[in-house]
C-alpha cells in the first residue's frame, strides 16, 4: 500500500463512518464553495478576470445559492448517496441545475441587477453542473475502494457476466455496486454487443470464454438468460465449462420478475442447482387439467408434510379448492406447512378453510375419522415411507405404513363418496429390488383392483422418480459434504436415476389424475437418466473446486464409492410393460400393467394384516414376492 494510502485511507474511514445527516451536511458544503466558485468563473469568462467587481460578484453569489437553494427542495439531490454515484446520480444534478437555470433566469431578466449580465443566468449553472458532477464522481472513485477493503482482506472476487439483453445489463450495474466484486467482463452469446464497452466493462464474444476462462482471472461466473426455454442453453454452458477443467464458481441470476422490478442484487445470486443441468424446460400446465380436481372441491392430501405432499398443497391452495385438508403423522411437518399455508393466504388473500389433521392413515380407527371428519371430494395419497434402506431394515412398519396405510385410505374414501383418488407412487416400483418399492408397487395394485370392482371412486396412480431437494435427496447430502471438503460419496459409480424439481412433480401429479378413467398408472416423462457419479462431480466443479483422482492427484475433493446399499438399484426403471400410451398432455404417458381382481387380492391383504401382527419380516417378504412375482430382493 502506497504512503498516499496511508494516509488518506484513515480519513475516508472516518467519513464513511459519520452520520448521514452529518454526511449530507459536509457535501452541501462542498456544494456552496462549488456555487461561489463557478459564479466567480462564469464573471471571468463573460467579463474578464480584471472586470470581477465585487458587489456584482456577491450578488450573483446571493442569487444562485437561492436559486440552487430552491432547485433542491423540488429535485431533492441529497437523496443520492455520493459513493454510489453513477447514471441517475448526475441526471438528477442535471435536472436540479436546470431548473436553477431557469429561476436565474427569471430573476436577472424582471431584478436586472446592476453590472450582472443576464447570460451569466445561464452561464453560471452549466459551470456549476461541471464542477459538482466531477467532485461527486471523483469522490465516489475515491471511496469505493475503501469500502471494498473495509473488511481489511484487500481482496475482491473477479466475476465474469454470461448473457444477453436486459438482464446482463442489469447484472452488470448490480456488481459495480457491489463491494468486494469487480467485473472483469461480459461474454454476450447472442453476439449483439461483442466488442464493445457497457458502463466501461469490455463485452466479448461467445467462443472468447475459453480464453478468458484460462487466463485463470475469474473467480466467480454469473449466469444472467432472460425467458424461458433457458435450461438446455444452460446445460449446454454448465458441460461446456465442466469439461474445460477451469475451476470456476457458478452462480445463476434471479427471475426476471426481480429484474424487472429493480430487485436484483448480487447478493440474491442462487448457487447452481443441479436442476440447471436437466436437459428440459417445464411445461407450462394445462389450466384445465390443473383445476379439473380441485376448484371449487374439498381436496386432502395425505403425507402433506413431506416434501411431494407439502408441495403438492402449495399448488393446491392456489386453485381455489373450497377446502384444504392437510393429515400427516409427524406433528412438526404438518404444524411447518399449516404455519406455511395459512401465512401464504393472508398474503395472497385466499379465503377458503385450511385444517391440519394428526392422523396415521395405517391405523384403521384413525383413518375412519379423518375421512368421516374431512369427506373429501379428491385425494392425493402421498404418506409413505420412501427411504430405502430404513425400510429395508424396518420390514413390518414400511409395509404397515405403505401398504396398509393405502388399502385403509382407499376403502374410506369410497364410504364418504369421494369423486378422486390418486397415489403417488415411485419408479421403485418396477421390477423392485426393495421392500419400500414392493410396497409401493402393491400399493399400485390397491388403487388397479379398486378401479376395478366397478368401485364409484375414480382411482389412479402416478409414477416417477427422484425429485430433487426431496427428503433423502443426493443433492444436499453432496453440497454438504462438498462444504465439508469432501469426500463425497457415491455407493456405486455406474448407478444412474431419473431426476425432476418438486414443483414441476407436483404440478403433473395434479395433471395425471384429472385424466383418470379408473385404474391407470400414469407415468411422468423423467427426461435422461443421470449418472450420480457425474452428478458428483459436476456439482464439484461448477463450486469452483477440482476433482481428486488419478489424473489430477492434486485436487481438491475426492468422489469414493462406498456400494450399494441394502435395497438400492443401479439403474431405475417407470415402466413394466412395453406399451405405454400418449394422453393429452405431452409430459405424461399412460402405462399397461398387469394387475389382480380384488378378490385375490383382499385374502392377500388380510395375510399381510396377520404378518403384521406377528411382527414377521420373514413372512412379508416373501408375500410381497407373491404379490409381486418380479420382486428380487438385492443385498438384503
Amino acid at each position: 500500500m502506497s504512503r498516499l494510502r496511508r494516509l488518506t485511507d484513515p480519513m475516508l474511514h472516518r467519513l464513511i463512518a459519520l452520520p448521514r445527516g452529518v454526511r449530507r451536511s459536509l457535501v452541501m458544503m462542498v456544494d456552496v464553495v462549488a456555487c461561489i466558485i463557478a459564479a466567480w468563473a462564469a464573471f471571468s469568462i463573460r467579463l474578464g478576470v480584471a472586470q470581477v467587481a465585487l458587489d456584482p460578484f456577491i450578488i450573483l453569489c446571493v442569487l444562485a445559492l437561492g436559486s440552487w437553494l430552491f432547485a433542491a427542495l423540488i429535485v431533492r439531490p441529497y437523496r443520492s448517496t455520493t459513493r454510489y454515484t453513477g447514471r441517475n446520480s448526475i441526471f438528477i444534478l442535471g435536472k436540479a441545475c436546470l431548473v436553477m437555470m431557469v429561476v436565474l433566469i427569471v430573476i436577472l431578466a424582471t431584478t436586472r441587477p446592476e453590472d450582472v449580465p443576464r447570460t451569466i443566468s445561464v452561464l453560471h449553472p452549466i459551470l456549476f453542473f461541471c464542477f459538482i458532477a466531477t467532485i461527486r464522481v471523483t469522490a465516489a472513485a475515491a471511496l469505493q475502494p475503501v469500502i471494498e477493503h473495509w473488511d481489511g482482506s484487500g481482496r475482491r472476487k473477479r466475476v465474469l457476466v454470461y448473457g444477453e439483453g436486459a438482464p446482463m445489463e442489469q447484472m452488470a450495474l448490480a456488481i459495480n455496486r457491489e463491494p468486494g466484486l469487480h467485473l472483469v467482463g461480459i461474454v454476450d452469446p447472442s453476439g449483439l454487443h461483442s466488442n464493445s464497452l457497457i458502463e466501461g466493462i469490455p463485452v466479448w464474444p461467445d467462443g472468447a470464454l475459453d480464453d478468458v476462462l484460462k487466463d485463470g482471472g475469474v473467480d466467480e461466473l454469473f449466469l444472467a438468460h432472460a425467458g424461458r426455454g433457458q435450461r438446455a442453453v444452460r446445460r449446454n454452458l454448465l458441460e461446456r465449462l465442466r469439461k474445460a477443467g477451469t475451476p470456476v464458481h457458478v452462480r445463476v441470476l434471479p427471475s426476471m420478475a426481480d429484474v424487472a422490478f429493480d430487485k436484483v442484487s448480487v447478493s440474491d445470486m442462487r448457487r447452481i442447482e443441479i436442476g440447471d443441468l436437466l436437459g428440459r424446460d417445464p411445461v407450462d400446465p394445462d389450466p384445465e387439467l390443473i383445476s379439473a380436481n380441485i376448484t371449487g372441491k374439498r381436496v386432502l392430501v395425505t403425507g402433506a408434510g413431506g416434501s411431494i405432499g407439502s408441495e403438492l398443497a402449495r399448488q393446491i391452495i392456489t386453485l381455489a379448492p373450497s377446502e384444504l385438508i392437510l393429515a400427516d403423522q409427524s406433528e412438526y411437518h404438518l404444524y411447518a406447512i399449516d404455519a406455511e399455508l395459512r401465512s401464504m393466504a393472508e398474503e395472497h388473500e385466499f379465503t377458503l378453510p385450511i385444517t391440519a389433521e394428526l392422523a396415521n392413515v395405517a391405523d384403521i380407527v384413525d383413518c375412519a375419522r379423518l375421512f368421516a371428519s374431512s369427506k373429501p371430494d379428491t385425494v392425493f395419497h402421498a404418506a409413505a415411507y420412501k427411504h430405502v434402506p430404513l425400510v429395508e431394515a424396518n420390514v413390518t412398519a414400511g409395509v404397515r405404513n405403505n401398504v396398509i396405510g393405502t388399502l385403509n385410505a382407499a376403502l374410506e374414501a369410497e364410504k364418504v363418496g369421494t369423486s378422486t383418488f390418486i397415489l403417488v407412487s415411485t419408479d421403485k416400483a418396477v421390477r423392485p429390488t426393495s421392500v419400500m418399492g414392493a410396497s409401493k408397487r402393491v400399493c399400485e395394485l390397491i388403487v388397479q383392483a379398486r378401479a376395478a370392482s366397478g368401485a364409484a371412486t375414480r382411482y389412479s396412480a402416478v409414477r416417477f422418480g427422484n425429485v430433487l431437494g426431496s427428503s433423502g435427496s443426493v443433492v444436499p447430502k453432496f453440497r454438504s459434504q462438498i462444504e465439508k471438503g469432501g469426500p463425497v460419496t457415491v455407493t456405486h459409480m455406474e448407478m444412474t436415476r431419473f431426476f425432476m424439481t418438486i414443483p414441476e412433480a407436483a404440478q403433473l401429479v395434479i395433471q395425471a389424475g384429472a385424466m383418470a378413467e379408473g385404474g391407470e398408472v400414469y407415468l411422468l416423462d423423467m427426461g435422461e437418466p443421470v449418472k450420480i457419479s457425474d452428478l458428483a462431480r459436476a456439482m464439484i466443479e461448477l463450486s469452483g473446486l477440482e476433482v481428486r483422482d488419478d489424473n489430477n492427484p492434486d485436487g481438491d475433493i475426492e468422489i469414493v464409492e462406498v456400494g450399494l446399499r441394502p435395497g438400492e438399484k443401479l439403474y431405475e426403471e417407470l415402466l413394466i410393460g412395453n406399451d405405454p400410451k400418449p394422453t393429452q398432455h405431452p409430459r405424461i404417458v399412460k402405462g399397461h400393467e398387469d394387475q389382480l381382481a380384488w378378490e385375490e387380492l383382499e385374502q392377500l391383504m388380510q395375510e399381510i394384516c396377520d404378518r403384521i401382527a406377528d411382527d414377521d419380516d420373514t413372512g412379508l417378504r416373501a408375500l410381497l414376492h407373491r404379490l409381486v412375482p418380479e420382486y428380487t430382493p438385492n443385498g438384503s
